[in-house]
């Protein structure tokens, strides 16, 4: 088991998400269920969850790309699709959203131009793009093709995108899918720094149970609602479970028979 220092706690009442009564409905389907959360700034966040629980559709409310959206859901202490929040959040999708005929670089010159444009700005782009690509370890790879890279590569040239200008709230849809362990290791010591010398938050999702452990705090989802919500330690102990994988579990079997025994109860 991985343990890492939480670091010291935000201050009372600040928040960098607050969400109440969130709620998605797409077609007949509810996706999202009346959710009450909060995001501390400057800690590491997991959203966990199985597929298809609604971890997507709540980063994509989150970053202010999600349609029919009910509810309460401030970022940064602005709406959540704030003008303001721009250049303030970086996201990363599930898919690599670079583009295949650009080079590493220029997919980041590029970014970079449009969130800080003008001929002042070329030595800051400059400098930010560098640190970026170096971030992500992928200085040897700067003149590549992105579309010559591999799908774990190209997930990087995303993720270095999305740290250029230092944004305050890091959205990352499961960064790691498909790495190997060496490089997943790498990316969680990264995540690390960026908070602890940024003061960063970062929302992180995945579906892999043993990543719950490296995060300050977690969100554990299951379809469309939020299960628990503490550090991996409370949950563990909460439970009485020796991982939060096996906490998640138990939880789960818990909800599960809370709805059997509601299917149960006669109606008045």
């Amino acid at each position: 088991m991985m343990n890492y220092s939480p670091g010291p706690p935000p201050p009372p009442g600040t928040s960098a998400v607050s969400a109440a009564g969130l709620t998605v409905v797409r077609g007949p389907r509810t996706v999202l269920r009346s959710l009450d959360f909060t995001v501390p700034p400057g800690q590491i966040t997991g959203l966990l969850g199985p597929s298809g629980c609604g971890k997507s559709t709540l980063m994509r409310s989150i970053v202010g790309t999600q349609a029919k959206v009910t509810g309460t859901l401030d970022v940064l202490d602005h709406p959540a699709g704030h003008p303001a929040l721009r250049s303030r959040i970086g996201y990363v999708t599930q898919a690599p959203s670079v583009y295949d005929d650009l080079t590493v670089r220029q997919n980041l010159d590029y970014f970079a131009a449009i969130l800080d444009p003008g001929r002042a700005a070329a030595d800051r782009r400059h400098e930010n793009v560098t640190s970026a690509i170096a971030d992500v370890d992928l200085t040897t790879h700067a003149d590549a093709l992105a579309g010559n890279l591999s799908g774990g590569q190209r997930g990087r040239v995303s993720l270095a995108v999305a740290l250029l200008g230092t944004p305050e709230l890091l959205v990352l849809d499961e960064p790691t899918v498909g790495l190997d362990p060496v490089l997943r290791r790498d990316l969680w010591a990264l995540f690390h720094h960026i908070a602890a010398t940024r003061g960063a938050t970062l929302l992180i999702s995945s579906h892999v149970m043993d990543e719950a452990e490296r995060c300050h705090r977690l969100l554990l989802m299951r379809q469309g609602e939020i299960l628990a919500d503490g550090t991996p330690e409370s949950l563990r102990t909460r439970t009485g479970a020796d991982t939060v994988e096996a906490a998640f579990l138990h939880l789960v079997d818990e909800a599960n028979e809370g709805d059997a025994r509601n299917e149960k109860e006669p109606t008045r």
